[in-house]
């Protein structure tokens, strides 16, 4: 099954914009919309001093306008001779457990690069079990308290990434500098892809954030006990799911367990 992000939806984007819109970064944004919409899917755009000046603002208000665009899919940033801006591609769609990830283009490289993160966890989790201090419990209590105010407010993107906090809070415990650091860039490689998260209309996304927040919580509980076997039956629990193929309508599915 297969869910659109609501954001990622320029018709859709437009329309709620139009009437909440209040701001020059969110007006400028819009005409950024407007001009990938017109556009076909790549189509240059412009640079961004070009577009800058035909939204008519300045260089700080554009940088936001940007990352506003950015963050919606509607425009990607190249850089080099021939870069500038250009109308996004369709958003890849992947599967997170219960929820649906909404990434930007490199969607293979979140793929590869969460196989290897749960490769990894493991081996970081057993660092954390043998290392971990009271202080690094206590930071991964706070990122914690984040999963859970996400939680409480169902905010799935926010839940996503005080998930990935989280987990690097689990890493920085490890006194081993290389194995922390390449996983560190793997999670950095997952986070700068995703551009959202949702849930299918029929999978409520409030069930699917109880039992991740849960699971992680046990986690954390496991490692502050220096509890070996319950911390490696949850982390078993944690990569359970695999990567899927394609779905009917051609969109790549990938089941990645935040």
């Amino acid at each position: 099954m297969v869910a659109e992000g609501p954001a990622l939806n320029r018709a859709d984007w437009r329309l709620r914009s139009s009437t909440s819109a209040t701001t020059r970064p969110e007006k400028a944004a819009e005409q950024l919309a407007a001009l990938a919409a017109a556009a076909g899917s790549g189509d240059r755009l412009g640079t961004k001093e070009e577009l800058r000046n035909r939204c008519g603002v300045s260089v700080g208000t554009f940088n936001e306008a940007l990352r506003l665009a950015q963050t919606r899919g509607v425009v990607t940033v190249r850089p080099g001779p021939g870069g500038g801006l250009f109308a996004s591609r369709q958003s890849p769609m992947v599967r997170l457990g219960n929820s649906v990830l909404a990434l930007d283009e490199d969607a293979a490289s979140v793929a590869e690069a969460v196989r290897i993160r749960n490769a990894l966890d493991p081996l970081l989790v057993e660092d954390a079990l043998r290392h971990a201090s009271a202080h690094d419990v206590q930071a991964m209590r706070r990122e914690q308290d984040r999963m859970r105010i996400a939680a409480t407010e169902l905010d799935g993107t926010a839940f996503i990434h005080a998930n990935w906090a989280l987990h690097a809070r689990i890493a920085e415990a490890s006194p081993h500098a290389m194995l922390r650091s390449f996983y560190l860039s793997l999670l950095e490689i997952i986070e700068s892809h995703t551009l959202s998260a949702t849930t299918p209309a029929d999978e409520p996304l409030s069930e699917y954030i109880e039992s991740r927040y849960d699971l992680h919580a046990r986690l954390v509980d496991a490692i502050a006990d220096r509890d070996q076997t319950k911390a490696a039956e949850l982390i078993r629990e944690h990569n359970a799911t695999t990567v899927a193929g394609p779905a009917d309508d051609g969109t790549e599915l990938f089941s990645l367990a935040p």
